[in-house]
């Protein structure tokens, strides 16, 4: 089973629609996915201790740790992730050992295409992920209203889905 996390809590969110796409993707290629949105799982707050004990970051941590690769989908806000999906991370940190885990991005403008390299060597270093290299960044010009405009946005999304499968397999079949 692939997870996709799609951390924007916004209603009309846009990497919510990069989600769905890479879903739509993985399903295409035969795989088992489940798209997490984060706005559907009110978390508490990382506290360091009684927050993790939550049902809610219990079920989420399950699905992490069961999940052959994991796509997250996020806003890019002030040059970062959102802190919904830091939250999480804080929250499930060492279910994340060792996954395969790719990008979707949506931001304002391509200023903050690098924002994603933080949380991206935090998963890498503490987590020892394999972080995929090629990550999907959309802008707001790539979109209109709830869909994708950009085909080259979509062709990314099929790229993303393909490296996620292929390497989360390799990693498998050769622990």
């Amino acid at each position: 089973m692939y997870l996709i996390i799609a951390s924007s809590l916004k209603s009309t969110s846009r990497s919510l629609i990069l989600a769905e796409a890479a879903e739509r993707s993985l399903k295409s290629l035969g795989r088992e996915v489940e798209l997490i949105k984060l706005r559907d799982y009110p978390l508490p707050f990382c506290d360091g201790e009684t927050a993790y004990g939550d049902p809610r970051v219990s079920l989420l941590a399950e699905k992490i740790v069961a999940a052959e690769g994991i796509l997250i989908a996020s806003p890019i806000y002030n040059y970062s992730i959102n802190s919904p999906l830091k939250n999480l991370i804080e929250l499930t940190g060492r279910n994340w050992q060792e996954k395969v885990v790719g990008f979707l991005c949506a931001a304002g403008g391509a200023s903050s295409y690098m924002a994603i390299m933080g949380i991206a060597s935090s998963l890498m270093l503490d987590f020892r992920c394999l972080i995929l290299p090629k990550f999907v960044y959309a802008t707001g010009n790539h979109f209109e209203e709830d869909r994708i405009t950009d085909e080259g946005v979509e062709q990314r999304i099929t790229e993303l889905a393909r490296s996620l499968v292929r390497i989360s397999t390799a990693m498998r079949e050769y622990p």
